[in-house]
């Protein structure tokens, strides 16, 4: 079992930043990749990136590339995600997920075995 909890999210204006933390916990050391998702109201739950644990190779969705970073620390076994010049199209719940699939393009959430609870970012105009 891995424990996940997302911290970071909150309240502010079009243009300003925010970083979202993910600890991880429990048994981690087969965890193959971390991501980042997100839900709007009324909206399905979509991808926002993914890092590789082992290569740290990462992907982004369109909507999100070159504003949005994602990072790791292995020693903490943290997930880290930087937005930068965030809109208000971006308010949603973050979910942090992490995969223990041996390979994947860990793209979907059926991909991800362990989800944290969320975290609500809001973005104003």
């Amino acid at each position: 079992q891995v424990q996940l909890l997302e911290s970071g999210g909150g309240l502010v204006q079009a243009g300003e930043s925010l970083r979202l933390s993910c600890a991880a916990s429990g048994r981690t050391s087969s965890n193959t990749a971390m991501g980042w998702f997100r839900q709007a109201p009324g909206k399905e739950r979509e991808f926002v990136g993914r890092i590789s644990w082992s290569a740290g190779g990462t992907s982004y969705a369109d909507s999100v590339k070159g504003r949005f970073y994602i990072s790791r620390d292995n020693t903490k076994n943290s997930l880290y995600l930087q937005m930068y010049n965030l809109k208000p199209e971006d308010t949603a719940v973050y979910y942090c997920a992490a995969s223990r699939i041996p390979w994947g393009s860990w793209l979907h959430p059926n991909e991800y075995d362990y989800w944290g609870q969320g975290t609500q970012v809001t973005v104003s105009s």
